[in-house]
Parts: structure tokens; sequence; C-alpha cells
């Protein structure tokens, strides 16, 4: 808020400087420092809330900013009278997003390559094959396994636990946990070995 404020007077709004006195409040010139910080205060966070929900929330703070930036400087010029500030704020906020997803669509077009400048190849149907197959050796494999042993396998491969959380739920200790670790382990690279 200080920010525009500052800005206002280095722009040489001399409009009410410091020492001047107050004008009653149903004649504040909306250019003027003092209408521009109560604006600031009543508004501001109603249009962070309308960036934050329009997708630019870690921008909030910077387009409210340019959104009050604007303003000041249409307030500049004399000759053009502000009588709504609310809605001339509103209409400011909605064309900086509407700019912001016109570049964004413009960057995202200038991004994009025609299909046939694509190196496009067809899925290599060998290597699906081929994953196809080992697929079935390893469900082969995991089937052979003594039940306890795959249990323990797939607890720990596939649902995440830790050594300790299946020795203590197989009433195991971890040691016991590793050796049937390293004996599934083992059947399964013999399988995958194994053309």
């Amino acid at each position: 808020m200080r920010l525009i404020v500052n800005a206002l007077r280095a722009i040489g709004d001399t409009r009410l400087a410091d020492e001047d006195p107050l004008p009653p409040s149903d004649r504040l010139i909306v250019g003027s420092s003092l209408a521009l910080e109560d604006l600031y205060r009543s508004q501001s966070g109603r249009l962070q809330r309308y960036f934050a929900s329009n997708q630019a929330r870690q921008d909030a703070a910077d387009l409210v900013q340019e959104s009050f930036a604007r303003l000041a400087e249409a307030g500049r010029d004399p000759a053009r009278r502000i009588e709504e500030p609310e809605a001339y704020l509103g209409r400011v906020a909605t064309n900086l997003l509407r700019n912001r997803a016109r570049s964004a669509l413009q960057r995202s077009l200038a991004q994009q390559i025609q299909a046939e400048e694509a190196g496009l190849t067809a899925p290599d149907m060998i290597a699906a094959l081929e994953a196809r197959d080992m697929l079935a050796r390893l469900q082969a494999a995991l089937e052979k396994l003594k039940p306890r042993t795959r249990e323990i396998f797939l607890a720990h491969r596939v649902d995440g636990m830790s050594y300790r959380d299946i020795a203590a739920a197989q009433g195991l200790s971890i040691k016991g946990v590793e050796w049937h670790m390293r004996k599934a382990i083992a059947q399964l690279d013999r399988a995958l070995r194994a053309r």
C-alpha cells in the first residue's frame, strides 16, 4: 500500500500533499493518495481472492499491485474522472487475467510442432512381445513360490512394506524375512534367465 502512495507522489500527483487539510469524505478525488489507500484497504482482499480463484494463486499479490498501479495511472489524467473505482478495478483485474491467458496460449502454440515435422515412430512390436513374455514368466515363477514366500515377497516389492513390518505381521525375525526374500529373488531370477 505504501508503494502505491509513494508511486503516486513520485509520478507527480500533487492534488493532496501531507500538509494539505483533508477534504470531506464525500468529496474525495479518486486519484488522490488518500482515496487510493482507502480503496486498497477495502478492495485488495477481494481482488486477492479473485485472482487466487482463477488459477493465479502464486501471482495474486503481484496482480493486485498491477491493478492498483493501473488505477493510479488512469486517475492521473484530470480530464478523465473514474466514477466507479471498484468497477474499474474489477475490469482491470479481468483484463489482466485475459492477457495472462492469451500469453499462455501463445506460448503453448509456439512450442507445438507439426505432426509432419515430428519424428513419430510406431510401437516396437518385438519389444511388446518380449515384455509380455517376461511378465508371463514372472507370473509363472511367482505361482511356483511357496505361499508364505510369495506373500512376503509381494508385501515388500508391491505393497512397499519394510522387512521389520513384514516380520511383525508374519511372526518372523528380520533374518527370516531376508531368507524368504533371497529365495523368491533367486527363483524369479532363474525364471527370467531361462528362455
